[in-house]
């Protein structure tokens, strides 16, 4: 059975928890949309959170905060770090949570994240919605960035894995970016996997980028594992950043696990969705970081 309760979080009066008993996410309608808390009920946040931005509102520029936002893509300076510091609309409907934001007065973009989590388990299905609210059309693509906690490692896998000569087409893009450095000790890239390491101690940036029919996302933390799964809708030259439908970052602070939709171009009054998602597994042990002990451990989860 789902409840869904209000409560203040961190500070922040206005916040809405959904649970199912198993496991428990946080909204906020003082600021995001965002979701600020995913994990098993009683347990560890898998997400970061920013100790001195909880609670606060309505900072003049956009603020890491931390937990899960939606963006717009190609990153841009200025329009993708729209600040998202003032109320939401909340509604529940349902089982279900609706966030919606205010109309960005930089992009004219309204976006909103629907969360619906299953009445057993772990999973939570995210809707979310970007519409263009302004006057003009916009050139697009919806980002999902999810900002987890310190300490753990971040698991992306490759599409399968074939031989030479019987498979000779690509299967796809590893999209660099100029401050990305491949001899990082944080790296780990094996034939199946790209794994990056969170070192609350490195604060040089890290992030590479790449594309995955069925894409997913992991993160090891104290023994617990988050998922987050995107199934793509179309080929690779559909996505931004060469494309991209996963993207991972890292610094001292946080590690990203992030999955982006095609672009498309929204005329005034459309919107586009992306739907992400999310399961919590407990008891997940990597010792060797080996493609046969990652395939035993995660193929069942995934």
């Amino acid at each position: 059975m789902i409840s869904i309760e209000k409560i203040n979080y961190q500070g922040w009066a206005n916040s809405w928890r959904v649970t199912n008993g198993e496991v428990e996410l946080v909204v906020t309608g003082d600021v995001g949309p965002r979701i600020m808390r995913y994990g098993f009920a009683g347990g560890q946040n898998f997400f970061k959170e920013f100790a001195g931005q909880m609670g606060k509102t309505g900072e003049a520029g956009w603020q890491p905060r931390g937990g899960h936002r939606v963006w717009i893509a190609p990153e841009d300076v200025v329009k993708s770090y729209a600040p998202d510091n003032v109320p939401v609309a909340i509604q529940v409907q349902g089982d279900a949570i609706v966030c919606t934001g205010p109309v960005e007065a930089l992009t004219g973009m309204e976006k909103t994240i629907t969360v619906k989590m299953s009445s057993a388990g772990s999973t939570v299905e995210l809707i979310h919605e970007v519409r263009n609210a302004g006057t003009e059309p916009y050139h697009l693509a919806p980002w999902t960035l999810t900002m987890l906690a310190q300490g753990g490692t971040g698991i992306h896998g490759f599409p399968p894995r074939g031989t030479h000569p019987e498979m000779l087409e690509p299967t796809n893009p590893l999209v660099m970016w100029a401050f990305t450095h491949l001899d990082d000790p944080r790296w780990r890239l094996s034939r199946k996997y790209l794994v990056l390491r969170q070192d609350p101690k490195n604060s040089n940036p890290q992030k590479l980028g790449t594309y995955n029919r069925h894409t997913w996302g992991a993160y090891l933390l104290n023994g617990e594992l988050f998922v987050k799964r995107y199934e793509a809708v179309a080929a690779p030259s559909a996505y931004p950043d060469f494309g991209c439908t996963f993207e991972t970052f890292t610094n001292a602070d946080i590690l990203e696990l992030e999955t982006l939709g095609p672009l498309t171009s929204l005329a005034p009054g459309q919107s586009v969705s992306h739907t992400e998602r999310w399961t919590a597994h407990r008891g997940v042990k990597l010792s060797t970081w080996t493609d046969d002990e990652l395939d035993a451990v995660l193929l069942p989860l995934i």
